[in-house]
């Protein structure tokens, strides 16, 4: 089997840069913050072993692909448009598309308003959530000496400033902080990258600088994806968090529409969201809003880096999903 070949191709008026492997049915891969298409090095192997054509972007604003200068430009519907055209231009009419992180919510809304492009989505992490009942800027916590951090994330030029003093060891803080080797989320003492954030210290202050990496993130791994945020900067996956009220505003337009295509949940039995408030009750509902969803399956010991964390029981639940179609 050759490995994954590297490219760009210009799609939606930018450039997106995509690591491909394998000949079949595509499978389009969609990673999250703060990741690139890198994150889908064992998925990219599994299924083009399996028969499949798998291809990974880095989406908007990350990696090799191009970052509009305009913050309004990184919508859930920009980033769609450009998977759209993706498929144009890959001479492809349909996918099956997998994300992870953000790439999930981006998943779930290229299954619910183009099925007649994306025949099936798979999600890991994030569920499928019905439109929030108020802006998010509203909904999240803010106090005098703290604020949620997607409310830190949305300012402008902070949390830029923070994370590109040292990427290595942003990265290496919140890659550590956020996986199943940090502890029970159960346990308050487990560090949460993606939760409240000092006004005063920011957000890497609160986590732990490892003495060694996990053990699912080699060396040669972590360094490619430090040179890769050396080179973007953060700004780019910020500006999705800085979209998070425009996005609900968008939403309008097709709230209260399902996801009628065949449907797969993954999530990390450490991972960090399943201790927010009020998310075992919105797993337990996504049946009403995907009908065909098969399974909401929980990984043991795995936290929010689920495809590198536990490819083989990753790669295990995708094929017999893709395999089911």
């Amino acid at each position: 089997m050759t490995a994954a070949r590297e490219y760009t191709l210009e799609v939606n008026r930018i450039r997106l840069h995509l690591r491909e492997q394998g000949e079949g049915p595509l499978v389009l891969l969609c990673h999250g913050f703060p990741e690139t298409s890198l994150v889908w090095r064992h998925q990219l192997q599994a299924l083009a072993e399996a028969g499949f054509r798998a291809v990974a972007p880095d989406l908007r604003g990350y990696g090799g692909s191009d970052s509009p200068p305009d913050v309004g430009a990184f919508t859930t519907l920009d980033v769609l448009g450009d998977l759209i055209a993706l498929l144009d231009v890959l001479g492809e009419r349909e996918a099956v598309i997998v994300g992870g992180d953000w790439g999930a919510t981006v998943a779930w809304q290229a299954a619910q308003l183009r099925p007649d492009r994306f025949r099936a989505v798979v999600a890991l992490g994030v569920p499928l959530m019905g439109r929030a009942p108020m802006l998010p800027s509203l909904l999240f916590p803010r106090t005098e000496t703290a604020l949620f951090y997607t409310h830190y994330f949305s300012e402008p030029g902070v949390a830029e400033r923070e994370f590109e003093r040292d990427v290595g060891k942003t990265l290496r803080r919140i890659y550590f902080a956020a996986s199943g080797e940090a502890g029970p989320r159960e346990d308050a003492r487990t560090p949460n990258p993606f939760g409240m954030v000092s006004r005063d210290d920011g957000l890497l202050a609160a986590l732990p600088d490892p003495d060694q990496l996990p053990a699912w993130l080699a060396a040669a791994d972590l360094a490619a994806m430090v040179a890769s945020f050396e080179r973007s900067g953060f700004r780019g996956g910020l500006n999705y968090y800085r979209n998070l009220d425009r996005n609900w505003a968008l939403q309008a337009a097709f709230d209260g529409l399902k996801v009628e295509v065949p449907a797969l949940h993954l999530i990390g039995e450490r991972d960090a969201g399943r201790v927010m408030p009020g998310m075992d009750r919105i797993i337990e509902a996504m049946p009403a809003l995907a009908p065909r969803l098969t399974a909401s399956q929980v990984i043991a010991g795995a936290g929010h880096w689920l495809q590198q964390e536990a490819p083989e029981a990753v790669n295990a639940a995708l094929l017999g999903f893709l395999r089911g179609l």
